[in-house]
Protein backbone atom coordinates (compact mmCIF):
# COMPACT_ATOMS: atom_id res chain seq x y z
CA UNK A 1 0.00 0.00 0.00
CA UNK A 2 1.44 3.30 -0.96
CA UNK A 3 1.31 6.39 1.22
CA UNK A 4 -1.75 7.90 -0.81
CA UNK A 5 -3.55 5.06 -0.20
CA UNK A 6 -2.75 5.08 3.31
CA UNK A 7 -3.79 8.42 4.01
CA UNK A 8 -6.99 7.94 1.74
CA UNK A 9 -8.02 5.00 4.29
CA UNK A 10 -7.20 7.26 7.48
CA UNK A 11 -9.35 10.06 5.39
CA UNK A 12 -12.12 7.72 5.05
CA UNK A 13 -12.18 6.19 8.53
CA UNK A 14 -12.08 9.48 10.08
CA UNK A 15 -15.13 10.39 8.03
CA UNK A 16 -17.03 6.94 9.39
CA UNK A 17 -16.49 8.08 13.02
CA UNK A 18 -17.78 12.00 12.34
CA UNK A 19 -20.46 10.15 10.23
CA UNK A 20 -21.06 7.91 13.40
CA UNK A 21 -20.66 10.78 16.10
CA UNK A 22 -23.26 12.83 14.41
CA UNK A 23 -25.81 9.70 14.06
CA UNK A 24 -25.45 8.67 17.76
CA UNK A 25 -26.04 12.31 18.42
CA UNK A 26 -28.69 12.64 16.31
CA UNK A 27 -30.11 9.30 17.72
CA UNK A 28 -29.91 10.71 21.70
CA UNK A 29 -31.29 14.10 20.78
CA UNK A 30 -34.61 11.72 19.33
CA UNK A 31 -34.56 9.45 22.43
CA UNK A 32 -34.47 12.39 24.28
CA UNK A 33 -37.06 14.40 22.48
CA UNK A 34 -39.47 10.89 22.35
CA UNK A 35 -38.79 10.68 26.32
CA UNK A 36 -39.72 14.16 27.02
CA UNK A 37 -42.98 14.02 24.99
CA UNK A 38 -44.08 10.77 26.67
CA UNK A 39 -43.18 12.30 29.96
CA UNK A 40 -45.73 15.40 28.84
CA UNK A 41 -48.25 12.85 27.58
CA UNK A 42 -48.10 11.02 31.22
CA UNK A 43 -48.19 14.38 32.81
CA UNK A 44 -51.29 15.47 30.87
CA UNK A 45 -52.90 12.13 31.30
CA UNK A 46 -52.50 12.29 35.53
CA UNK A 47 -53.97 15.61 35.69
CA UNK A 48 -56.83 14.84 33.30
CA UNK A 49 -57.47 11.72 35.91
CA UNK A 50 -56.99 14.26 38.79
CA UNK A 51 -59.91 16.27 37.09
CA UNK A 52 -61.62 13.45 36.45
CA UNK A 53 -61.69 12.12 40.24
CA UNK A 54 -62.44 16.22 41.14
CA UNK A 55 -65.35 15.78 38.40
CA UNK A 56 -66.93 12.55 39.98
CA UNK A 57 -66.45 13.89 43.43
CA UNK A 58 -68.38 17.20 42.38
CA UNK A 59 -71.10 15.08 40.89
CA UNK A 60 -71.51 12.71 43.68
CA UNK A 61 -71.72 15.70 45.84
CA UNK A 62 -74.21 17.36 43.94
CA UNK A 63 -76.17 13.85 43.79
CA UNK A 64 -76.23 13.63 47.40
CA UNK A 65 -77.44 17.58 47.41
CA UNK A 66 -80.64 16.68 44.76
CA UNK A 67 -81.76 13.96 46.98
CA UNK A 68 -81.92 15.38 50.05
CA UNK A 69 -83.73 18.32 48.45
CA UNK A 70 -85.72 16.05 46.75
CA UNK A 71 -86.72 13.92 49.91
CA UNK A 72 -87.87 17.24 51.66
CA UNK A 73 -89.71 18.31 49.40
CA UNK A 74 -91.51 14.76 49.09
CA UNK A 75 -91.95 15.15 52.68
CA UNK A 76 -93.58 18.39 52.12
CA UNK A 77 -95.64 17.39 49.72
CA UNK A 78 -96.76 14.20 51.93
CA UNK A 79 -97.36 16.45 54.74
CA UNK A 80 -99.47 19.00 52.69
CA UNK A 81 -101.39 16.65 51.06
CA UNK A 82 -101.85 14.12 53.67
CA UNK A 83 -103.15 10.19 53.08
CA UNK A 84 -103.91 10.75 49.45
CA UNK A 85 -100.19 11.27 49.02
CA UNK A 86 -98.80 8.43 51.77
CA UNK A 87 -100.67 5.61 49.78
CA UNK A 88 -97.01 6.52 47.61
CA UNK A 89 -95.14 5.64 50.39
CA UNK A 90 -92.97 7.84 53.16
CA UNK A 91 -90.03 7.38 50.63
CA UNK A 92 -89.03 9.56 47.84
CA UNK A 93 -89.95 7.69 45.31
CA UNK A 94 -87.46 6.73 41.75
CA UNK A 95 -86.28 8.93 39.69
CA UNK A 96 -87.13 8.91 35.99
CA UNK A 97 -85.63 10.55 33.40
CA UNK A 98 -88.33 13.59 32.19
CA UNK A 99 -89.66 12.91 28.40
CA UNK A 100 -88.43 16.27 27.45
CA UNK A 101 -84.94 17.18 29.06
CA UNK A 102 -83.58 20.01 26.85
CA UNK A 103 -80.74 21.77 28.58
CA UNK A 104 -82.89 21.82 32.26
CA UNK A 105 -80.89 20.11 35.29
CA UNK A 106 -81.70 19.04 38.59
CA UNK A 107 -82.18 22.57 39.89
CA UNK A 108 -84.54 23.74 37.64
CA UNK A 109 -87.06 20.85 38.45
CA UNK A 110 -86.38 20.95 42.09
CA UNK A 111 -87.50 24.98 41.74
CA UNK A 112 -90.14 24.08 39.46
CA UNK A 113 -91.40 21.23 41.98
CA UNK A 114 -90.54 23.47 45.23
CA UNK A 115 -93.42 26.36 43.80
CA UNK A 116 -95.75 23.68 42.85
CA UNK A 117 -95.67 22.24 46.77
CA UNK A 118 -95.79 25.82 48.17
CA UNK A 119 -98.79 26.08 45.93
CA UNK A 120 -101.52 27.28 48.30
CA UNK A 121 -104.92 26.92 46.20
CA UNK A 122 -107.40 30.23 47.22
CA UNK A 123 -110.07 29.36 49.59
CA UNK A 124 -113.34 28.82 48.12
CA UNK A 125 -116.65 31.03 49.49
CA UNK A 126 -119.10 30.12 51.30
CA UNK A 127 -122.13 28.23 50.02
CA UNK A 128 -125.23 27.86 50.64
CA UNK A 129 -124.20 24.06 51.54
CA UNK A 130 -121.32 24.98 53.57
CA UNK A 131 -123.05 27.58 55.36
CA UNK A 132 -126.07 25.28 57.14
CA UNK A 133 -122.50 22.92 57.86
CA UNK A 134 -121.52 25.97 59.79
CA UNK A 135 -124.75 26.64 61.37
CA UNK A 136 -124.61 22.21 62.05
CA UNK A 137 -121.62 23.09 64.04
CA UNK A 138 -123.05 25.70 66.03
CA UNK A 139 -126.05 23.52 67.09
CA UNK A 140 -123.80 20.05 68.23
CA UNK A 141 -121.88 22.25 70.09
CA UNK A 142 -124.18 24.44 71.83
CA UNK A 143 -126.27 21.26 72.74
CA UNK A 144 -123.12 18.96 73.89
CA UNK A 145 -122.39 22.97 76.11
CA UNK A 146 -125.85 21.82 77.82
CA UNK A 147 -125.06 18.32 78.09
CA UNK A 148 -122.43 18.83 79.85
CA UNK A 149 -123.80 21.87 82.20
CA UNK A 150 -126.84 19.57 82.84
CA UNK A 151 -124.59 16.90 83.79
CA UNK A 152 -122.26 19.08 85.94
CA UNK A 153 -125.23 20.40 87.60
CA UNK A 154 -126.12 17.35 88.31
CA UNK A 155 -123.23 16.02 89.94
CA UNK A 156 -123.07 19.74 91.95
CA UNK A 157 -126.61 18.44 92.97
CA UNK A 158 -125.23 14.97 94.41
CA UNK A 159 -122.22 16.58 95.92
CA UNK A 160 -124.65 18.81 97.98
CA UNK A 161 -126.45 15.91 99.13
CA UNK A 162 -123.21 14.24 99.89
CA UNK A 163 -122.11 16.91 102.53
CA UNK A 164 -119.41 18.34 99.77
CA UNK A 165 -120.45 21.51 100.10
CA UNK A 166 -117.07 23.16 98.11
CA UNK A 167 -118.26 21.05 94.63
CA UNK A 168 -121.56 21.65 95.51
CA UNK A 169 -121.13 25.58 94.84
CA UNK A 170 -118.26 25.32 92.37
CA UNK A 171 -120.01 22.74 89.92
CA UNK A 172 -122.20 25.33 88.92
CA UNK A 173 -120.33 27.77 87.68
CA UNK A 174 -117.87 25.36 86.05
CA UNK A 175 -121.26 24.18 84.36
CA UNK A 176 -122.26 27.63 82.96
CA UNK A 177 -118.50 28.05 81.70
CA UNK A 178 -118.34 24.46 79.84
CA UNK A 179 -122.25 25.50 78.60
CA UNK A 180 -120.73 28.76 77.31
CA UNK A 181 -117.47 27.10 75.47
CA UNK A 182 -119.26 24.44 73.64
CA UNK A 183 -119.89 26.82 71.08
CA UNK A 184 -116.60 28.20 70.96
CA UNK A 185 -115.26 24.38 70.49
CA UNK A 186 -117.46 24.73 67.76
CA UNK A 187 -115.87 27.20 66.11
CA UNK A 188 -112.39 25.27 66.48
CA UNK A 189 -114.20 22.22 64.61
CA UNK A 190 -115.40 24.42 61.61
CA UNK A 191 -112.13 25.70 61.46
CA UNK A 192 -110.73 22.65 61.04
CA UNK A 193 -113.40 21.01 58.49
CA UNK A 194 -112.92 24.57 56.51
CA UNK A 195 -109.14 23.87 56.42
CA UNK A 196 -109.33 20.30 54.86
CA UNK A 197 -111.72 21.95 52.22
CA UNK A 198 -110.15 24.94 50.97
CA UNK A 199 -113.31 27.02 52.57
CA UNK A 200 -112.28 30.34 53.80
CA UNK A 201 -113.43 30.78 57.31
CA UNK A 202 -114.28 34.50 57.84
CA UNK A 203 -115.82 36.41 60.14
CA UNK A 204 -119.47 35.48 58.80
CA UNK A 205 -118.98 31.92 59.35
CA UNK A 206 -117.68 32.72 62.81
CA UNK A 207 -120.73 34.78 63.49
CA UNK A 208 -123.09 31.84 62.09
CA UNK A 209 -121.18 28.96 64.39
CA UNK A 210 -121.00 31.12 67.43
CA UNK A 211 -125.02 32.60 66.98
CA UNK A 212 -125.72 28.96 66.28
CA UNK A 213 -124.68 27.62 69.09
CA UNK A 214 -125.39 30.20 71.88
CA UNK A 215 -129.27 30.31 70.39
CA UNK A 216 -129.12 26.26 70.58
CA UNK A 217 -127.52 26.57 74.30
CA UNK A 218 -129.96 28.85 75.36
CA UNK A 219 -133.11 27.32 74.07
CA UNK A 220 -132.12 24.28 75.64
CA UNK A 221 -131.05 25.75 78.72
CA UNK A 222 -134.76 27.54 79.05
CA UNK A 223 -135.98 23.94 78.18
CA UNK A 224 -134.26 22.29 80.94
CA UNK A 225 -134.76 24.89 83.72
Amino acid sequence: MTDNDYRAVIRRLTTLDDEAAAHRAEAAAWHDSRVAAADDKVRSADQAVRVAQQAVRNAQREHEEVDAKAAGLWSDFVHRVGPAAERFGTQVPEATIPRQRGERDAEDYLKEVATKVAYTPPARPLTGATTVVFALFGFIGGAVGVAAHQLLRWAGRAAATTGMADWASALPVVALIVMLLGPVIAVAGAKRMADRRGVALDAGAVATVLGTGLLTAALLYSAFR
